[in-house]
């Protein structure tokens, strides 16, 4: 069983729906095959995407999913989300 889950952001920054996508699909499979951390890099910038990413991820549905979420420590642009 892996230890994490990595989904990079910066291929799909342009399209909302694909980010939703992406996000979406790395926490349900993270859920389903009981991977304990799932590692988001939506990457530095302005800090829009990771903003949206953040707000997605307090979705009521989403956070039943997950214990917690991070800004990973002595990185801005990764987002660590801690399972259940």
């Amino acid at each position: 069983m892996p230890e994490k889950l990595t989904v990079d952001l910066h291929p799909v920054f342009r399209s909302d729906r694909d980010i939703d996508k992406a996000v979406r699909n790395a926490l349900f499979r993270a859920a389903g095959a009981k991977v304990p951390l799932v590692e988001i890099i939506p990457g530095k910038g302005s800090g829009q995407l990771k903003n949206r990413v953040l707000a997605m991820l307090r979705q009521a549905h989403l956070k039943k999913l997950y214990r917690r979420v991070e800004v990973a420590p002595g990185n801005d642009g990764v987002v660590l989300v801690h399972l259940r």
